[in-house]
């Protein structure tokens, strides 16, 4: 790779750590081009020798953002023993404990509007799929194994999806349940249930 690569690499990467911190630290509302900029320690100005806008940034962190929620939940499911069942609901109590742990790439997922986040389609595809996405090696075994059908995985990956997204908003932004227990908890029973349910 050339010199001028590399430097064009490196200064795009300023920009999006400094903008993941500024999410993960303060929320989507806290991003603006000054903001980044002095996070990144450059000018406003310079950004845009790199990025077409803040919404071409914010498209970058989300990506990162699924791939670093996507490599959690790995390392978190590894050890998981049983059947696809079982497979299924550790990972989506791994990613439920990955947005628990960071608020901020929450509120960018689920609580900004397309229009804070330039109603990009692909931005808005990559967060509408990444439960699935963290979910797929599980779905694969199910459908392999013949534990589910296609059409089974599609709806239980459906109601899971608006399911524990309600869930995380309820908890994240009304702190109902009271507390992390009582939330873990209920995550449990409705994981159950829409497996149960949908298996049947």
């Amino acid at each position: 790779m050339k010199n001028k690569e590399l430097q064009e690499q490196r200064m795009r990467g300023y920009f999006i750590e400094a903008t993941k911190n500024l999410i993960k630290g303060e929320g989507i509302r806290s991003v603006s081009v000054r903001a980044v900029a002095d996070h990144a320690g450059y000018s406003f100005a310079t950004m845009y020798n790199y990025f077409r806008d803040l919404n071409e940034l914010i498209f970058l962190c989300v990506q990162d953002f699924q791939e670093e929620c996507r490599l959690d939940v790995e390392e978190q499911v590894k050890m998981v023993k049983g059947g696809c069942h079982e497979r299924v609901k550790a990972r989506v109590m791994a990613y439920i404990r990955f947005f628990t742990e960071y608020p901020g790439i929450f509120e960018l997922f689920f609580t900004a509007r397309a229009y804070d986040l330039g109603n990009r389609e692909g931005t808005l595809i990559t967060i509408e799929r990444s439960l699935e996405n963290v979910c797929k090696p599980a779905w694969d075994e199910c459908l392999e194994s013949g534990t589910l059908t296609v059409e089974q995985a599609a709806l239980i990956a459906e109601s899971l999806r608006h399911t524990v997204t309600g869930m995380l908003v309820m908890y994240l932004n009304r702190r109902r349940p009271a507390s992390y227990k009582d939330f873990q908890e209920m995550v449990h029973r409705q994981v159950d249930r829409i497996l149960k349910v949908h298996h049947e």
